[in-house]
């Protein structure tokens, strides 16, 4: 019972993250969602369910657990803060190694990112673009 209340725990703390993410600039949505539909399947089968038929989040969700598959206007999304961050840190009185540090550790996840798949096109879609 603790260990199915923990995985609920982490489920709710991240779907509460994803959420504030919706109204924030800046905090993303959608791998606190992941997070949180992979703690489901853990001990909360309901809400993973629910996530994974979410209108908006679902296809994402569901993109990543089956292909590893980001689509090109999350990439661009994400480069774009990484890049806001690095330029806000740059401006700041922050110490030297984490003016060096963050940007070094952004480019590796930008490439890490940019290296994912695109979902595949839709069936029905007649723009034939991967990146919904």
């Amino acid at each position: 019972m603790l260990k199915i209340t923990a995985w609920r725990l982490l489920a709710i703390l991240s779907v509460v993250l994803g959420g504030i993410g919706v109204v924030i600039p800046g905090l993303p949505t959608v791998p606190f969602l992941l997070l949180a539909a992979w703690a489901g399947t853990h001990g909360w089968p309901r809400l993973e369910a629910w996530l994974l038929g979410h209108p908006k989040y679902g296809p994402s969700i569901r993109d990543w657990r089956e292909h590893g598959a980001v689509s090109r206007r999350a990439k661009i999304a994400a480069s774009a803060m990484m890049l806001l961050s690095v330029m806000m840190i740059a401006v700041s009185a922050a110490h030297v190694a984490l003016k060096l540090g963050v940007p070094a550790t952004l480019m590796v996840t930008a490439a890490w990112l940019w290296a994912r798949p695109e979902p595949a096109a839709k069936q029905g879609d007649k723009s034939g673009r991967a990146d919904r």
